[in-house]
């Protein structure tokens, strides 16, 4: 995630994916994404190659609803106020926020069904 897009615009989409280097050979030879490896649980794609800047987490299909289904993630550039409106207009917080390498985000529900994540610098 190197270039943070509009306030509140859809940014990145993260899948899970069981094999993440099977995964990232098939988009490789398919499409011709490229990738960066962020360790044997993670690997991201960029917007060049790819349309959107995402990733593939490690996961299984069939896990909890919501865990494997892709993740829309939206940019801030303030997270605590996009936090603070998401509660205000009846959202849960899913997934306190954390760091990662380049940021940080949480998860959400908005109430009907959709969890989304929130990132930042």
């Amino acid at each position: 995630m190197t270039q943070p897009a509009q306030h509140h615009g859809i940014n990145y989409i993260e899948f899970a994916s069981s094999d993440i280097e099977r995964s990232k050979r098939f988009y490789e030879k398919v499409f011709g994404w490229n990738f960066q490896d962020f360790g044997p649980d993670y690997i991201s794609f960029d917007k060049t190659s790819a349309g959107i800047d995402g990733g593939f987490r490690k996961g299984e299909l069939g896990e909890t609803p919501g865990k494997s289904a892709p993740l829309v993630v939206l940019y801030s550039q303030d997270l605590k106020a996009t936090e603070a409106a998401i509660l205000q207009a009846g959202g849960e917080i899913i997934v306190a926020t954390f760091e990662f390498p380049g940021g940080r985000r949480f998860h959400f529900s908005d109430g009907a069904g959709n969890v989304l994540a929130v990132w930042s610098e």
